[in-house]
């Protein structure tokens, strides 16, 4: 099985940015845990962040190239307007599940609206870098239900 991860902008900034909504673990902080996660869990990754739209449209594109099974996506904040994103999720048809380390609905009202869930599984929030690994199992478990 083979999952990747698209992280959207910002997220590199993990660390540096309002450590009160993301707190202090910087972004290879949480690649480690991923990989980590992903041996346990016995399955591929690969974890890609961009903060170019284009380029996250790329990745999803290359995922259906690439015969990915699964996506866990953050979009940061392409989620709240990003038709574009939405789209690409839908063309290339892997199960993918989004994912926000803050919980969005308790942020400002802009924040509350995700027009990119709507072309995933589920969606995933406020749990920090442990909406990963909850998105991980997620996507394992509708993969294996759904064969």
């Amino acid at each position: 099985m083979k999952i990747l991860v698209i992280n959207g902008p910002n997220l590199n900034f993990l660390g540096i940015r309002e450590k009160g909504i993301y707190g202090d673990k910087n972004y290879e902080d949480l690649c480690n845990l991923l990989e980590e996660r992903s041996k346990e869990l016995k399955f591929e990754l690969d974890i890609v962040q961009s903060n170019i739209e284009g380029e996250i449209i790329n990745h999803i594109q290359r995922a259906y190239n690439k015969k990915y099974d699964g996506i866990v996506i953050n979009p940061g904040a392409y989620t709240h307007y990003s038709i574009a994103i939405y789209d690409a999720l839908k063309s290339v048809n892997i199960p993918s599940v989004e994912v926000h380390l803050s919980n969005i609905h308790r942020r400002e009202e802009f924040r509350h609206k995700s027009v990119t869930a709507a072309a995933c599984v589920g969606q995933i929030c406020g749990f920090g870098f442990l909406g990963y690994v909850m998105a991980f199992q997620a996507l394992i478990d509708y993969l294996e239900n759904s064969k």
